[in-house]
Order: structure tokens, then sequence, then C-alpha cells
């Protein structure tokens, strides 16, 4: 793996987070100067829950899922992230822990940034430190929403939201192919693999959507809202 940055700048990287708007050029390259990045293979784990937290992640390209690490081996899907997001936990200002673990789906290139070069900008510059907080509030009320809705939630409901959350959120499109196995697809919903064959084959009888391999198209995003609204 090579040490060499491929990203010339933060300032012309195409997936910088939203945040750095707020930073001028100078912070920007305070920011450059300190981060490195890395190569991760498919299935290749990029954090790793309970170990050391002292940078924060972001994607130039590829995709990963974040999920806790339960007992017995049992995984729990939070999210997946995309191009230009960032991955922080609450450890770092807790107890310097991750809390969850990242892999990547897709091939990843990834950026990390220490977090003591945060520390710095959000003492020094009040928008970007709004910003900060407004994106771990957010992401917190995410996961807040998800277990809520895994736990009140149908078998039906939890699988429509999780397909409706990758056509909306993930892929953009009513038509996308599934690079989730059912056993994530599980994890993603809280359920056995063998649940998930099951409800996505009821989803097909009842003509919400049309499943060809890893390709799902969806026909009645009405009916699939409505299943994961009331289900």
């Amino acid at each position: 793996m090579s040490n060499k940055n491929r990203i010339d700048s933060c300032e012309s990287c195409t997936q910088k987070w939203r945040s750095f708007s707020y930073l001028s050029k100078d912070e920007l390259n305070y920011i450059n100067q300190n981060r490195y990045e890395a190569i991760f293979k498919t299935g290749e784990i990029i954090l790793k829950q309970g170990s050391p937290s002292s940078n924060a992640l972001f994607l130039a390209s590829g995709l990963a899922k974040v999920y806790f690490e339960g007992l017995n081996g049992k995984n729990l899907i939070m999210s997946l992230a995309k191009p230009g997001r960032m991955i922080i936990g609450p450890g770092v200002y807790v107890n310097s822990r991750h809390a969850y673990t990242a892999s990547a789906i897709l091939p990843v290139q990834a950026c990390f940034v220490h977090f003591d070069v945060f520390r710095h900008l959000i003492r020094t510059n009040g928008a970007f430190a709004e910003s900060f907080i407004q994106e771990i509030s957010a992401n917190s009320l995410r996961i807040h929403n998800r277990l809520v809705n895994l736990t009140q939630k149908k078998m039906p409901g939890r699988m429509a939201e999780t397909i409706l959350y990758l056509s909306n959120d993930i892929f953009n499109s009513d038509e996308f192919d599934m690079i989730l196995s059912r056993n994530e697809l599980g994890e993603m919903s809280n359920m056995a693999k063998e649940c998930v064959v099951r409800i996505i084959k009821e989803f097909e009888g009842s003509g919400i959507l049309v499943s060809h391999g890893s390709r799902i198209k969806i026909h009645d995003k009405e009916k699939l809202n409505t299943i994961s609204e009331r289900s």
C-alpha cells in the first residue's frame, strides 16, 4: 500500500466534507498538511470497534458499512457511508475508542485527519464548530430513529425501510444492484437471513418490486412507503 496521497489538496477535492466550506484557504491547507490516505479492498476493516479513536475518517471513493458488533458475532448495520461523509463516533470526546466498526463494501479510498486538527479548528472557527455540532447531532438523531424503528416495527416494515434507504439515500434510484448480501440485509433490518428471503419474495408476489439476481427494481414505491410507515 502506497504512503503517497493521491488527492492533491483538500481545497480541490471533489468529495470534501460540506463543513469544510466554512474554512479559509489557510485552514484547509492546515488540514491538508495533517492528513493521510489509505486504500481498502472490499471486506477490509477500516475502523475497528473498541480500537483507539484519534482520527476523523472521510471517504474519497467507494462505499463502507458502519455497524455495531454485538454478542455472539451478531452485527447491526446502522448506515452505509458514501464519499464526502465524515465518520467519527462520540468516543473521541468520551473514551478515545471507536464505538463501531466500518468496513469496505466496495473498494475504498479513505482520508484520515487527526482529531487534534479538528479540536484546534473547533476552538478557533465558530462557523466550522457549529457545522461540526450539527453533523454530530444529525448522526445521533439518525441512530436514535434507526434503533426505535428496529425495535418497534414489524419485519415487513423494517425490510421496506431498508430498501427505501438504499433507493433514496444510497443509489438515488428505484432500480439498483443489491450490493448487500442477504445476511447483511438481515443485519441492517435486525432479522434472520431466512426472513429476509421470505419477505422479499412476499414483496415480489405483491408486485411491489422485482428481484433478478442482485438487481432490484421497485414498482410500487407508494406501497413500500406505506408498509415502512405502518408495519
